[in-house]
């Protein structure tokens, strides 16, 4: 266990949600949260993915570090990748608190932050820094795909002429770029995920920049199932070349036994575990290959890796037990998926994806 693990962890568990996250962050940003997983990761683990190559396939979900001050030190905890944001066009504070909820019978977590964050000027900034950094000078582990989520604000939104202008910004320095149109947290954002109004913004993204890093789109859990393929051609026809699958969850699987269960916003962690699992199924069904699939949603073991890249993810994000365990999660996450591919007959998770759908 590192030191952030074994010291930090059980005092961020006395604290209010939200104090303990930025306790989180000052200490990454302080180096508390060391190295983890030191030299190479395992060759077997490695994904080619929109032209990227990630040294294993496990990401930090957008979320966590929203306004990119701490992709560093999360590169160099092990991730395969990094992706900042959630990122809006203005500055904003998010909803009022208490807004974030550790549910932790259930190890899970709800939050309604509603995209608090510092705004595009300020991300794109950091952006730009660690851009700017070559890599003779970038600590070992730390060279890894960084992703950029964006967001539209609370209020006067026009996503048409918000999502192409924060491509534009971040453009540069992200290696790919993800459309968040599902957090359950801003009002309406969720309806832009209709196909129609998702292949219009798309649209409008690649007239203002045909030339950009690969663009993903991320879901929500709770499409209805007669709409997940009008989605996905959507997507693909607007020219995405990947979907994050999924985003949280409004309902309420049943069986939580957290006191916290009923409280408004989306749930992830361990509950979310089928729902996100069937949806990236259903998604994996539809989109036959054409594009990259990122796997999130109560991943908690390296057989819940191992089962999602079967069944059709190339890459897998976590956050909820990230949250509960501390950066010492990343190095029995490898470990676990190398016993659980080896288990399976599988030599590396290029062999095993998508075994499941056929």
């Amino acid at each position: 266990m590192n030191i952030m693990s074994r010291m930090i962890l059980p005092l961020m568990r006395r604290l209010e949600p939200e104090t303990a996250h930025r306790v989180a962050l000052d200490a990454l940003q302080l180096g508390l949260g060391g190295v983890s997983c030191p030299g190479k990761d395992d060759p077997a683990l490695s994904v080619r993915a929109m032209g990227l190559r990630f040294p294993n396939p496990i990401g930090m979900a957008a979320g966590f570090d929203k306004n990119a001050l701490v992709v560093r030190p999360l590169a160099r905890s092990g991730f395969g990748f990094v992706e900042a944001g959630t990122v809006t066009p203005r500055p904003q504070p998010g909803n009022p608190q208490p807004r974030l909820f550790r549910l932790t019978e259930d190890r899970a977590i709800i939050n309604r932050m509603g995209f608090n964050n510092q705004g595009i000027d300020r991300f794109a900034v950091r952006m730009a820094r660690l851009h700017r950094v070559s890599s003779p000078r970038r600590t070992p582990g730390a060279q890894v795909p960084v992703g950029a989520n964006l967001g539209i604000n609370k209020t006067g939104a026009d996503p048409e002429r918000d999502y192409p202008m924060l491509v534009g910004r971040v453009k540069h320095y992200a290696d790919y770029i993800v459309i968040n149109l599902s957090s359950p947290n801003t009002p309406g954002l969720r309806d832009l995920l209709e196909a129609t109004r998702l292949k219009g913004i798309l649209d409008a993204i690649n007239a203002a920049h045909p030339e950009r890093p690969p663009l993903l789109v991320k879901i929500s859990p709770d499409i209805a199932h007669d709409d997940v393929a009008a989605v996905v051609e959507a997507a693909i026809a607007g020219g995405a070349q990947g979907l994050i699958v999924s985003n949280t969850t409004i309902s309420r699987p049943a069986g939580l036994r957290s006191p916290y269960a009923d409280e408004a916003g989306g749930l992830s962690g361990r509950p979310l575990r089928t729902l996100a699992q069937d949806m990236l199924t259903r998604v994996a069904q539809v989109a036959a290959g054409r594009v990259a699939l990122v796997a999130c949603g109560g991943i908690e073991t390296g057989a819940d890796i191992v089962d999602r890249v079967r069944a059709g993810a190339d890459l897998v994000q976590i956050y909820t037990s990230y949250v509960y365990e501390g950066p010492g999660i990343i190095a029995r996450l490898k470990a676990e998926t190398l016993r659980a591919l080896r288990a399976e007959g599988f030599e590396t998770l290029a062999d095993a994806r998508g075994t499941a759908l056929k």
